[in-house]
């Protein structure tokens, strides 16, 4: 994949109005009301957290879980690193953007652009903004990082046809002790309520006790994010909480055919 050109200094809400609220007022209320209804403790171990990226109807509950329990970093946490899969563009390797923002609805957050090029020039990303133009895995967990944190700087990353080995080394070079990992995935896809409860469970339990070759492509959108966060937590000796496990079917969705959804914590010292 060549490196694209620079289109804009700022890439452009894509989901605004679909996936979450499309105005400033709206969203703000959506996701204060998510974080004030989630049940999750704030913990001031926490360096990184699992979140799904659904639209907020769907796994907007799921997501405050992991978002709230990080109300109580405010002073320690200066940058976010945001992790997911490219929905709709092939390419190879990790692909960070030429952007030197992202926007939603409340305001920009800025991309530390420095880390973007120590990491484009150790080889371990590749700058291109096709993957990010039009896809959601990044982009609908920054309202929750902006209501709680304002408008920090991040690096958004989108993970193609790599290996979970590249996702850890990326996340070695940039995982701080300021610096917050949000891994953006959900679970299961579109099957029967019970059948996708059992699927999430036996990934759940996978991803607690740091069995990540166990996590694949049918059980989680973003799993080489998943593997490459646990690979590299592993290797810091963190730990791993779950903060909530559930599917559209509990949420908003029927229970014919759901989407899996969960939250997780690291903590310890990145």
């Amino acid at each position: 994949m060549s490196i694209k050109d620079v289109t804009s200094p700022v890439r452009a809400p894509a989901v605004a109005g679909s996936f979450y609220p499309g105005s400033a007022a709206a969203l703000t209320h959506t996701v204060t009301d998510l974080l004030t209804s989630a049940w999750a403790a704030q913990q001031s171990s926490i360096c990184g957290i699992i979140a799904p990226h659904a639209g907020y109807v769907y796994s907007g509950p799921v997501a405050a879980e992991a978002f709230a329990s990080l109300r109580g970093l405010k002073r320690q946490i200066r940058r976010a690193i945001v992790i997911g899969p490219a929905h709709f563009v092939r390419f190879r390797g990790i692909a960070a953007p030429s952007h030197e923002a992202f926007a939603t609805p409340l305001s920009e957050m800025p991309i530390d652009t420095a880390a973007v090029r120590q990491l484009a020039d150790e080889g371990l990303v590749v700058i291109n903004d096709e993957p990010h133009a039009s896809d959601h895995a990044i982009e609908v967990e920054l309202p929750f990082l902006q209501v709680i944190f304002g408008a920090m700087p991040i690096l958004p990353l989108l993970f193609g046809s790599t290996s979970a080995r590249q996702v850890a080394q990326a996340l070695a070079r940039v995982w701080t002790d300021e610096t917050l990992l949000v891994v953006s995935s959900d679970l299961s896809h579109y099957e029967r309520y019970e059948v996708a409860r059992n699927h999430d469970e036996r990934t759940a339990v996978a991803i607690e006790i740091f069995e990540y070759a166990a996590v694949g492509p049918s059980d989680a959108c973003g799993h080489l994010a998943i593997r490459g966060a646990l690979i590299e937590a592993k290797r810091r000796g963190l730990t791993i909480e779950r903060l909530d496990l559930r599917n559209s079917g509990d949420t908003a969705g029927d229970k014919q055919s759901v989407v899996g959804y969960g939250a997780w914590a690291f903590h310890g010292h990145a």
